[in-house]
């Protein structure tokens, strides 16, 4: 991506995570940003120096767009020293491809439910995407090397590859880890909690960690974006801070590898498979809302809902005026009239600022339930 921008642009591309190329801009930094072209780095954390040169530059032209970083961890996540660009930036997040971009599809679903939820249902095509091929897109993810895979096995060697390496390459880079060993069996056990509640207490104890040294792993796997938290919702800012945030695997192909979750036992319907087919349905959904709203030109925080009583939102999308959708994901066919209720909670709870709830399941129909409450098939998101 970054190659066809710098050619769309006449720029030239720094690629460090080639050894010679690194050593000579880690050398002699400034020499490589000067001039009149616009510059593109990539990996630009494994020479951190030079941001320092950057910022150089912009003091003397401080144009927007002569500089495209590019990177495998995220910035903030960085040591204070290679942070020199900080309000110098804007920073954009880049998720896997959405299953719009793997199949050529523009979407917008979570615009149009931002501004007429009402229009999203109203003369929408039964769907056609049947269990199987749900589960397919599923298990594939959004990585373009593991979806250029010629075949399964081959797509999940390069999974369980690209994991090991981000593990011992990435998270040493960014911090110095005394239990690296331990870094593997945290992730396989956030895995196993994906799409739920984090307790990161309970994987501590599970691996014989101490508690602060499994946070601070966990956010290490955050910074190389295998994992996100996603924050408790509330009115209040309060109420935002003391809610417990879920934890999703960011790729559900690299989930269902850390699951060992494969189209064989699923169409079987293995129990256990099963069970965790509908926490992996969920962070497979949550996933390609984030990228939607991504891209989005109005900022739009994302969050779940839990009540004391137990009834939870699986995604609540807030938009900047205040105004705010809820969204509930079922790995079933059919939507009894009971799923909508933590909906109608929501709803009553936020009054006039709630614009629509849905429920995305494995269904064919959309349709209004009741006022503002809505059924589509899960592949409403891209179809």
């Amino acid at each position: 991506m970054l190659r066809a921008l710098a050619a769309a642009c006449d720029a030239e591309v720094l690629d460090l995570d080639e050894p010679g190329t690194r050593d000579a801009v880690a050398i002699d930094p400034s020499t490589f940003v000067a001039g009149a072209r616009p510059v593109f780095v990539d990996e630009y954390q494994k020479a951190p120096v030079v941001l320092d040169a950057i910022k150089a530059q912009l003091n003397l032209d401080a144009r927007p767009g002569r500089f495209a970083l590019t990177g495998s961890t995220r910035h903030d996540s960085l040591p204070p020293a290679a942070q020199a660009l900080t309000g110098r930036l804007a920073r954009l997040p880049l998720l896997p491809l959405s299953q719009g971009e793997i199949h050529g599809v523009r979407e917008h679903l979570v615009a149009d439910l931002l501004t007429d939820p009402d229009g999203t249902v109203s003369e929408v095509p039964t769907s056609s995407t049947d269990r199987e091929e749900y589960l397919r897109r599923i298990l594939a993810g959004g990585f373009p090397m593991a979806l250029a895979r010629g075949s399964d096995a081959a797509r999940a060697r390069w999974l369980d590859s690209y994991v090991s390496l981000t593990l011992e390459r990435d998270v040493r880079e960014l911090s110095r880890i005394r239990q690296g060993a331990q870094l593997p069996l945290l992730l396989a056990r956030l895995a196993g909690q994906t799409a739920q509640l984090l307790s990161v207490q309970d994987a501590a104890r599970d691996l014989a960690l101490d508690r602060v040294t499994a946070e601070s792993y966990t956010r290490l796997l955050e910074a190389v974006f295998l994992v996100h938290r996603l924050p408790a919702w509330g009115k209040t800012l309060t109420a935002r801070a003391v809610g417990t945030p879920k934890i999703h695997v960011l790729d559900s192909g690299v989930a269902a590898r850390l699951l060992r979750l494969t189209l064989p036992k699923l169409v079987s319907k293995d129990p256990m498979a099963l069970q965790e087919l509908g926490h992996l349905l969920e962070s497979f959904v949550v996933a390609e809302i984030l990228k939607q709203t991504s891209w989005l030109d109005e900022i739009t925080v994302a969050g779940h809902w839990r009540t004391r009583d137990g009834d939870e939102v699986d995604l609540i999308l807030e938009h900047d005026d205040g105004s705010l959708v809820g969204i509930e994901v079922k790995a079933a066919a059919r939507v009894p009239g009971d799923d909508f209720r933590a909906l109608r909670k929501l709803r009553a709870a936020a009054g006039t600022a709630f614009r629509a709830g849905v429920v995305l399941y494995l269904g064919q129909r959309s349709y209004t339930y009741e006022d503002q409450l809505h059924a589509m098939p899960v592949d409403r998101l891209w179809t």
